[in-house]
C-alpha cells in the first residue's frame, strides 16, 4: 500500500515584546503571504518596527516601516502599496480570536483584492452567537465578500471569537499558538485618537521552523 505524503509541518516564528512573546505558525494553504512574511522576518524586516494601531475588541496592527523611526504622535499605517500581494482567501481560515492576517494595499478600485506587503494585523474580536454569525455573513454577501461557514467556523467564533466581517475581504495566513494574552496586553493600551499607543511597543522576530 502506498503511504500518504507527509504533513508538511507549519512555519513557527517568535515575535518578542516588552510586554511578552507570542509564537505564531503561518498557513502552507496561504503560500504567498507564508514565504512573503518569513523573507521579512528572516531579512530583520521587521525588527524594531512598532505595534502601531490598537483597538480593543478588533485589531492590533504593525509591520509600517516608518514605524521604526517615527516621531511620537505621527499618523502610521497610511502608505498604499501599488504592487501588493494577491488574494489569497482560503475556506476555514477565518478571523478567529489570535488570527495573523495581511493589511489591505489601500482603499481604492486599483487596489481591490491587494493585500499589503509588509503590513499585518493579529485579530482580537469577540464572540458571535449562531444567529449574529448569520447577520454578518448576509452583510458580507451583500457588499460582495461571500463567505460560508462550516460548524467548526461557527463553533470557534462561539466560544474564541473574532472579526467574521472581515472574512472573504483579507487573507488570514497565520495564527498565534502562543501568548494570546500578549495581544490582549497590547490592545489595552492607552492610544491617541488615531489608535497609536501613547507607549512604544516594538517587535522583534525571528523564525522558530
Amino acid at each position: 500500500m502506498a503511504q500518504s505524503p507527509a504533513v508538511q509541518p507549519r512555519a513557527l516564528v517568535e515575535v518578542r515584546t516588552e510586554l511578552g512573546n507570542m509564537i505564531v505558525a503561518l498557513y502552507n494553504e496561504t503560500p504567498v503571504h507564508r514565504d512573503h512574511f518569513l523573507a521579512l522576518v528572516n531579512a530583520g524586516s521587521y525588527d524594531s518596527l512598532l505595534f502601531h494601531r490598537v483597538v480593543p475588541g478588533f485589531a492590533v496592527e504593525g509591520g509600517d516601516p516608518k514605524s521604526k523611526r517615527a516621531a511620537p504622535g505621527a499618523f502610521l499605517g497610511q502608505d498604499t502599496d501599488p504592487q501588493g500581494l494577491p488574494s489569497e482567501v482560503v475556506p476555514g481560515l477565518i478571523h478567529r480570536k489570535g488570527a495573523l492576517a495581511c493589511a489591505p494595499a489601500g482603499d481604492t478600485p486599483e487596489h481591490a483584492g491587494l493585500g499589503h506587503r509588509t503590513r499585518f494585523y493579529f485579530v482580537q474580536g469577540g464572540l458571535y452567537s449562531t444567529e449574529e454569525l448569520a447577520q454578518v455573513a448576509a452583510r458580507n454577501a451583500r457588499l460582495g465578500t461571500p463567505y460560508v461557514y462550516s460548524e467548526a467556523d461557527m463553533e470557534t467564533y462561539r466560544t474564541i471569537g473574532g472579526l467574521p466581517r472581515l472574512d472573504g475581504s483579507y487573507t488570514v495566513f497565520g495564527e498565534v499558538l502562543e501568548g494570546v494574552e500578549v495581544l490582549d496586553a497590547l490592545s489595552r493600551l492607552p492610544s491617541d485618537q488615531w489608535d497609536r499607543p501613547l507607549q512604544d511597543v516594538r517587535m522583534f522576530m525571528r523564525q522558530l521552523r
